[in-house]
């Protein structure tokens, strides 16, 4: 039996069951640890119900035989001696094919990398279908609003900008650098000589910020283009998409699912948004680094345009 250390919020929690569908399919054993990373009050929360998903918990005396994590004091002893006998492997970097060898292996990390999945993907892709604004049985403001957004989506060239500022990860300086106002600068003008139509619909966690940027944005970057395109405004050509929180946050995904167009972070949730996004002719622009302290090319997949922070273009993934 493997079982899988869950973590993080949904983006996460989605690699790591679409990890477990691949082990599954080659008949192996597979459980979750959901208590270790989701103990405080603070932590996010687990929501792979949305999908209809009702993942195998492994039990607390199986995770402690696994982590050789027990406090009774001949096993504390043991340690102090010999130190940890785990059965515990980290996987290493974004794609690690050893972690699809073990047979019985706790297993640690983000596994945020099609490659783990990409003969099983059309399995994964039809898993995580997002259940219709009804089934959801949202509150009346909140079905409102986001039937108003998703309408105007499903009616414009709409584009999905995923901007994560402060965002709770546990050392910044992984990801500081890396989507830069540039980054975003430069992916909105490369969308925009492709699709001049465009319709920005912009989810942040700092929407005061998002504006302030929008506005020198249109007033120093695209002046020119704003001047030509008369017939909208600021408003309709940049859209905030506010609603939301941390536990409603799977609408944010939903939402830039159903755009034609993604620019994504670096980001696990807005990974998932442009990969579940059915448009066949789809641009999705992503940071051409994804972590200050490792390559990132399996993060990537087919025909994403990578920009750099200084808002130039990359290349497009082969």
């Amino acid at each position: 039996m493997n079982i899988i250390r869950m973590s993080g919020g949904l983006g996460n929690q989605m690699f790591q069951y679409a990890l477990c569908m691949k082990l599954c399919s080659m008949g192996k054993e597979v459980k979750f640890d959901d208590i270790n990373e989701y103990r405080s009050d603070d932590t996010r929360p687990i929501m792979l119900a949305l999908f209809g998903i009702d993942y195998p918990r492994a039990t607390w005396d199986e995770i402690i035989e696994f982590t050789d994590g027990s406090m009774k004091i001949l096993k504390r002893i043991g340690r102090k001696i010999f130190g940890r006998r785990a059965i515990e492997y980290y996987e290493n970097g974004f794609y690690d094919p050893q972690v699809l060898n073990f047979d019985s292996m706790y297993l640690r990390g983000n596994f945020q990398s099609e490659k783990y999945f990409e003969d099983i993907k059309d399995e994964v892709r039809a898993l995580y279908q997002f259940p219709s604004l009804e089934e959801l049985h949202l509150p009346e403001k909140l079905y409102k609003s986001t039937k108003t957004c998703l309408d105007a989506i499903e009616g414009t060239e709409a584009v999905s900008i995923h901007m994560y500022r402060s965002d709770s990860r546990l050392d910044e300086e992984l990801y500081e650098g890396i989507c830069t106002e540039k980054y975003y600068e430069g992916a909105v003008r490369f969308i925009q000589e492709k699709y001049p139509d465009a319709v920005f619909y912009v989810f942040s966690n700092e929407p005061k910020w998002v504006r302030g940027w929008v506005e020198y944005l249109v007033e120093n970057q695209l002046k020119e283009y704003m001047e030509a395109e008369q017939s909208k405004s600021l408003e309709e050509r940049f859209v905030m998409v506010e609603a939301n929180t941390e536990h409603t946050g799977y609408l944010d995904m939903m939402l830039m699912s159903k755009c034609k167009h993604n620019v994504i972070s670096n980001s696990s949730f807005s990974w998932w948004a442009a990969w579940l996004n059915a448009n066949p002719d789809k641009l999705v622009v992503a940071p051409d680094k994804w972590v200050n302290d490792r390559e990132s090319n399996d993060v990537y997949t087919k025909g994403m345009v990578l920009i750099n922070a200084k808002g130039r273009v990359n290349c497009t993934v082969k």
